[in-house]
């Protein structure tokens, strides 16, 4: 019953999550990269499951496909409520819960805390993952997952010359219960052949390869 509570993500992700995956009925934050936010719903679309986005508007479908989002499986709500503000939004994301697995949303500059609270419960009832995605205190609860892409390089630029090949980011881990306990993750977001990985430390892979 446990694993039927759980949606996955790509096993380079895994050490973000306490469970090892995105738990059905809770609320991820994600603060600094869209890229991650969206890379969070990869594995789960692979296997089938259906994901929308809300209150994205500049997010690039094409850039959503090779991070591995099934786009046939993945409506996209551009810019909801435009005239109606922040209840708009909620009304929209609220009705996206109700449909679909996991919910990727940007939050308007401000949420009412009864909106938030509402859906919170929403996602908790029907069995859905709220993703988060924008600046870190946007959202008036705490996350149960709180991801913030501290920093971010990118490598293959010289001195004015070169080509963009990958970034490496590192993200810190927060949120409540199990994930309280703040960690950092070292990814590639993307490595230079496109994938997403840990960044490994050559010289004790090195290490291990010359112990082995």
């Amino acid at each position: 019953m446990a694993g039927e509570r759980l949606l996955p993500v790509l096993s380079t992700l895994e050490p973000l999550f306490p469970t090892r995956g995105l738990r059905r009925g809770s609320v991820v934050s994600v603060a600094g990269s869209t890229s991650l936010a969206l890379s969070l719903l990869a594995a789960t679309s692979a296997q089938g499951s259906w994901c929308a986005g809300v209150g994205l508007p500049s997010l690039g479908l094409a850039a959503a496909g090779e991070l591995g989002v099934v786009l046939e499986r993945f409506p996209l709500v551009a810019s909801p409520g435009r005239s109606s503000g922040a209840g708009g939004w909620s009304w929209v994301v609220a009705a996206l819960i109700d449909a679909f697995d996991v919910v990727l949303a940007r939050p308007p500059a401000h949420v009412k805390a009864a909106d938030a609270r509402r859906l919170t419960a929403r996602a908790r009832e029907r069995g859905a993952v709220l993703v988060l995605s924008g600046a870190a205190g946007a959202w008036p609860e705490a996350a149960e997952v709180q991801l913030t892409v501290a920093s971010a390089v990118w490598e293959g630029v010289g001195r004015g010359h070169g080509r963009l090949r990958g970034r490496r980011v590192e993200v810190v881990t927060g949120g409540r219960g199990a994930a309280a306990r703040e960690r950092r993750v070292a990814l590639w977001l993307p490595h230079p052949d496109g994938s997403i990985r840990e960044v490994v430390d050559e010289r004790r892979a090195h290490a291990r390869r010359v112990v082995s």
